[in-house]
């Protein structure tokens, strides 16, 4: 089990696709963000691949000398390709112990370019804080317009009142990666204890 004290700074949970896109400026964002973390001194955490974005942000981070952390799952080990070149790589039985793992060690959470998998990951997060399970931010970098139909979709939620303001402020969106993790920085908590998910 990781020390969350191991490492020093914020650890962000960044997460992203398992493939590279259709764009060029997809892994150019993922590159941006892993250089920013480890530029910043901070700590990564992740879905412990090395196919597509993951790869990318985590090879990223890594040469800027952040310590990685991975989370996958053994069933994944062979289709995500598993991390190899990572300070630490869990293997776990389930997405379920994964995405605990993953969100118990990070003090933020950043979603990239991605799919399924991606979006199931910031919603579950999101809804968390919106239970008040933790209080986390959260922060969704729309690179390349990638999540413009997504944005036009919450706010169609809020105004058929099934989304409220203050839900959907609780996700920081913006298109400028070092501009995101700024504001994440201003807003994460002075200390997380370990068992922040202890209720989930």
């Amino acid at each position: 089990m990781l020390d969350t004290h191991a490492m020093s700074g914020p650890k962000i949970c960044v997460y992203c696709g398992s493939r590279p896109g259709s764009l060029p400026a997809f892994a150019q964002a993922a590159r941006i963000v892993g250089a920013e973390i480890g530029r910043r001194g901070w700590g990564m955490v992740y879905g412990g691949g090395r196919a597509g974005l993951m790869g990318v942000v985590a090879d990223a981070a890594i040469a800027a000398g952040a310590k990685v952390v991975g989370v996958i799952p053994q069933s994944l080990m062979q289709r995500e390709l598993g991390h190899r070149g990572l300070a630490e790589l869990h293997v776990v039985q389930t997405m379920h112990e994964r995405k605990l793992m993953m969100a118990q060690r990070s003090d933020a959470f950043i979603a990239l370019p991605g799919g399924i998998g991606t979006f199931e990951e910031l919603f579950e997060v999101w809804s968390w804080r919106q239970l008040g399970y933790h209080d986390k931010p959260l922060g969704l970098l729309n690179a390349a317009g990638y999540y413009d139909a997504f944005a036009t979709m919450m706010h169609r939620a809020e105004e058929c009142g099934f989304v409220t303001p203050t839900q959907r402020g609780l996700l920081n969106v913006d298109t400028d990666a070092q501009r995101l993790l700024d504001t994440l920085a201003a807003a994460m908590p002075i200390a997380t204890a370990p068992d922040d998910y202890r209720r989930i």
